[in-house]
């Protein structure tokens, strides 16, 4: 830039200076009325003073009971005492914006009347009551992943009672969902181990019945009455025979039922019934208990100053936004005097 431009723009803020100057009188009357104007219509008769309460959390880790206390291998995602991360957070998100949580903050609080919203005159009565609840109430994630929920209202301890209800209202909106799909995982789960407790006891009951006919082993008994019969045979004992015969018949006949139940059993309870309960006491566990879906860092307490509106800004807002209006149409109007000149 050449030394004669800065010298002509220097030449031009001057003389803009001296202009504005020249019309002092009229900018201050128009900025003072504008400030005037503003401090009135800003003041408690015209704008209802809202109060603010906010509540500061962090979404937990886990979402499985079972999971995070009775499993051994549960890893930091499912320790209890870990907090949350991003997608926590936004699980978390969604769940504060959902209509079960909105509805009964607004059936609690009667916000309708509260609001003062004329369902007889409304054409629409539940779009402004819903416009009205998101103006006032906010929730955000922060930059720590951390959530925040906001509330106003002209009523300071209201604001602060709505907000502590959503807080609180998180956990049984989250663990009334989890419960309707753990209840159904439990009653699978449950249908499947009772019926396991049944085979169990049908074949302990079978087993009872095979020892009262006198087969306890069959494979032992079979070791045992087999060489019994061989030191009969060649001892000549014919009552001896007799009996043993009977019980050898008895065996082949029961033997392998006795010996294919005993090895059903046995491999029962080595592996399908310990993994088979692990599972059911988990589901069970998951639907009957319920833990905290959030670590709170600050509750919301009444606040003693209102935060809206804010009265020195809406002033110095309007006396700059008079000011310069107010300058760019004596501009405007001076130039078109020169022109028509």
């Amino acid at each position: 830039m050449t030394a004669q431009n800065e010298g002509d723009q220097s030449f031009e803020s001057v003389g803009l200076i001296s202009f504005l100057y020249s019309h002092r009188k009229l900018l201050i009357i128009i900025t003072s009325i504008a400030v005037v104007a503003s401090a009135i219509f800003s003041a408690p008769f015209f704008i209802t003073p809202l109060y603010e309460s906010k509540v500061i959390m962090f979404p937990g880790s886990t979402s499985s009971i079972s999971k995070a206390v009775l499993n051994e291998n549960a890893g930091l995602k499912n320790d209890v005492l870990q907090f949350g991360d991003e997608e926590a957070a936004e699980q978390m998100l969604q769940i504060l914006g959902a209509d079960d949580i909105r509805f009964k903050i607004i059936q609690k609080y009667e916000l309708m009347t509260h609001y003062e919203i004329d369902t007889a005159k409304s054409a629409y009565p539940i779009t402004k009551l819903n416009k009205q609840y998101d103006d006032n109430i906010s929730h955000r994630r922060t930059k720590l992943q951390s959530i925040e929920i906001k509330v106003r209202d002209k009523d300071p301890e209201i604001a602060a009672a709505i907000v502590n209800d959503i807080a609180n209202l998180l956990d049984s909106a989250k663990n009334k969902m989890q419960k309707e799909v753990a209840n159904k995982a439990y009653a699978i789960v449950k249908q499947e181990y009772e019926g396991l407790e049944k085979e169990i006891e049908d074949i302990k009951y079978s087993l009872m019945a095979l020892g009262a006919l006198g087969i306890h082993d069959y494979k032992s008994q079979s070791e045992v009455l087999n060489r019994q019969y061989a030191e009969a045979v060649a001892k000549n004992d014919v009552r001896a025979l007799a009996a043993l015969g009977e019980k050898l018949e008895l065996l082949g006949k029961h033997g392998s039922t006795q010996m294919s139940l005993a090895y059903k059993l046995e491999n029962i309870y080595e592996e399908v019934y310990p993994i088979l309960k692990r599972r059911f006491e988990e589901a069970k566990v998951d639907a009957t208990e319920t833990i905290p879906q959030k670590f709170v860092v600050n509750w919301g307490y009444p606040a003693e100053k209102k935060s809206y509106p804010i009265r020195w800004l809406i002033v110095m807002l309007s006396a700059l936004s008079a000011f310069t209006l107010s300058a760019i149409l004596i501009i405007i109007s001076d130039n078109i005097k020169r022109i028509q000149s």
